[in-house]
């Protein structure tokens, strides 16, 4: 390591990573709690805090040498708009899949076998016995079939149900956004990762939930905008549909939003990615990146053009 390596920014000790890539020199900045050092002037690869999201945007443009943004988090929507031109931008796919795809499939599970009502029957010391859906034999569709999407199947599988894949487009086993109205009528409970765009930004409207049969369950774990909340308020306060959501539009949720009192769902206060599986991931993904990014190879997760 000399004055002349590389300058790499990371949230954490270096020495959390392990076996650092040689040829850089490492500096343990938070942007959000540090104030900027001097050399914010020779940084050339930035990892973000995971929960930094879209207050980076004041310090990128103080960070006149930098190259590379490498986040922890598979969405980069609230980060995209802040990166300066000429910075690749790098998500963090593969981080999250076994942490994401786990509460997908708890959530989903929770709400079949009725497991919020049993736990507030045992607050109250009452006994209910009775009949709940099982997963086995239901029809799932998984909306956004990427690489979450893909872990999120390999989960349900051992479940003995039918998982329906669905991707921006069609490919071998998959089918295109476009073809959701003749599928939506068939599913029994649809579990939502589709990346945050345009094209995806209210995408689960009233049109998408009245197609939904009575009783399917909606399961959010990608971003609260994919889902028009008043709709899906709608369908809740009729009791027709029910809903599990990680995520919201406005986070944290205000005490008096009326999703905290609607029937029919269960809430979770965004905790897709934060499990004990999230930092040996993230951390062979960051030293993978850093030593491609030493040896002068290209970089992977590149954001470029839609997603």
């Amino acid at each position: 390591m000399t004055g002349t390596d590389p300058l790499v920014w990371l949230p954490f000790d270096p020495a959390e990573l392990g076996d650092l890539p040689a040829g850089l020199r490492y500096e343990q900045v938070d942007p959000v709690r540090d104030e900027l050092p001097s050399s914010k002037d020779e940084v050339r690869f930035l990892v973000p805090n995971y929960q930094l999201g879209g207050r980076i945007g004041p310090f990128l443009a103080q960070l006149g040498s930098l190259e590379v943004i490498q986040t922890q988090t598979a969405g980069v929507d609230d980060v995209r708009p802040h990166v300066p031109e000429g910075v690749t931008l790098c998500n963090g796919r593969g981080i999250h899949d076994a942490s994401t795809a786990e509460l997908a499939v708890t959530l989903t599970l929770s709400v079949l076998r009725g497991i919020p009502g049993f736990t507030r029957d045992q607050d109250r010391a009452e006994w209910n016995h009775g009949w709940r859906r099982s997963l086995a034999d239901r029809r799932v569709m998984v909306l956004g079939y990427g690489s979450i999407g893909a872990a999120v199947e390999a989960r349900l599988t051992p479940f003995e149900c039918e998982v329906v894949r669905v991707a921006r487009s069609a490919r071998e086993g998959v089918h295109a956004f476009t073809e959701l109205p003749d599928l939506l009528g068939d599913v029994d409970v649809v579990i939502v990762i589709v990346p945050l765009t345009d094209e995806t930004r209210g995408m689960v409207d009233a049109d998408f939930l009245g197609r939904l049969p009575d009783g399917a369950l909606v399961v959010n774990v990608a971003r609260g905008p994919v889902i028009d909340t008043e709709a899906l308020l709608a369908e809740l306060r009729a009791e027709r549909l029910h809903a599990a959501l990680d995520v919201f539009d406005t986070e944290p949720l205000p005490s008096d939003h009326p999703l905290w009192t609607a029937p029919n769902v269960l809430m979770t206060p965004h905790v897709g990615g934060t499990s004990s599986a999230m930092h040996p991931r993230a951390y062979a993904l960051i030293r993978a990146q850093l030593a491609r990014f030493a040896a002068g190879e290209p970089l992977e997760n590149v954001m470029t053009g839609a997603y």
